[in-house]
């Protein structure tokens, strides 16, 4: 029998015809503000040893060039048995990202650690969640990055799956 191909998928999300809620922007009212939203995966290839994510906005504009991503969220060494992440697990204040043995969030574009929520100049940027199945935990020190993490996963990705959601702001 074939091997189910790596999924990841988030019901917030797909509920929203893919697109992201509020709550999970910098936009959001109150405690609904600001925290990751619920994914979960299915179909992680065997010998997976950790699994890794990366949130990015790919429609951010920079002065020096037409687009650059926008990290919002990295997040390596998760448990490869671990069958998802949920809602508020980063964000928000909340820092409930100390409850997964290994795991380890990175620091995002705006140079905070954990998930920070889109708030875009203009409407319709897509946010790009990226999952990946490592055949080894990844070694990074303390300061964890987008950058650092794609140079280290090169070579030990078993499967790859992607959710790009469209936040309208």
């Amino acid at each position: 029998m074939a091997q189910e191909s790596l999924r990841l998928v988030s019901h917030q999300i797909a509920s929203q015809d893919g697109r992201l809620p509020r709550q999970y922007s910098a936009e959001g009212q109150g405690a609904k503000k600001d925290m990751s939203p619920p994914l979960e995966w299915y179909g992680v290839p065997e010998g997976t040893k950790s699994l890794a994510l990366v949130v990015q906005d790919v429609d951010a504009p920079d002065p020096d060039s037409p687009v650059v991503p926008w990290t919002h969220w990295v997040v390596a060494n998760i448990p490869p048995d671990t069958k998802g992440l949920p809602e508020g697990f980063s964000g928000g204040g909340a820092g409930a990202g100390r409850e997964f043995g290994g795991l380890q969030e990175g620091v995002n574009d705006w140079k905070q650690p954990g998930w920070r929520g889109p708030v875009p100049p203009s409407r319709g940027h897509r946010i790009q969640f990226r999952l990946y199945a490592l055949d080894d935990e990844v070694h990074l020190g303390n300061k964890v990055t987008a950058d650092k993490l794609m140079d280290a996963i090169e070579g030990h990705v078993l499967g790859q799956a992607e959710l790009t959601a469209v936040y309208e702001g």
